[in-house]
């Protein structure tokens, strides 16, 4: 990522300006709690909806369709539809999902190491 000025001024073949904006669209999509939750229940296995559903806990049938269509977009879910009567779909981290997972639970690591001093700094910001 880098200033307009300093994108332009690379060679033609450097793609860096879509893959920022990619980036940015990217991170708008996971950044959210709902998210970040489907990607960790699924790495830990491959779950049917209601399932997942069950398992996060606070979501509605609504919001969960939308996540998981928005990370399959992304290539990070992958939708399987059984045939079956009625028809089963079972969703799993695709292993680009799979790479996203580590970096959250590094994330999660980063939390656990540093949550003393951000209550501490949060504390002393509001008292």
């Amino acid at each position: 990522m880098g200033t307009r000025a300093e994108i332009g001024a690379l060679p033609p073949e450097a793609d860096l300006a879509r893959a920022d904006s990619l980036a940015r669209e990217i991170f708008s999509d996971i950044a959210t709690k709902w998210s970040l939750l489907i990607i960790e229940f699924l790495g830990l296995r491959t779950m049917r909806f209601n399932e997942l559903r069950r398992e996060i806990g606070g979501i509605s049938h609504k919001v969960l369709t939308q996540n998981l269509r928005t990370l399959e977009r992304n290539g990070l879910v992958e939708r399987t539809v059984h045939p079956t009567v009625p028809p089963s779909v079972d969703y799993a981290l695709t292993e680009a999902g799979q790479a996203l997972r580590k970096v959250v639970d590094g994330m999660c690591d980063w939390t656990q190491t540093y949550l003393g001093h951000i209550e501490a700094s949060r504390s002393r910001f509001e008292g």
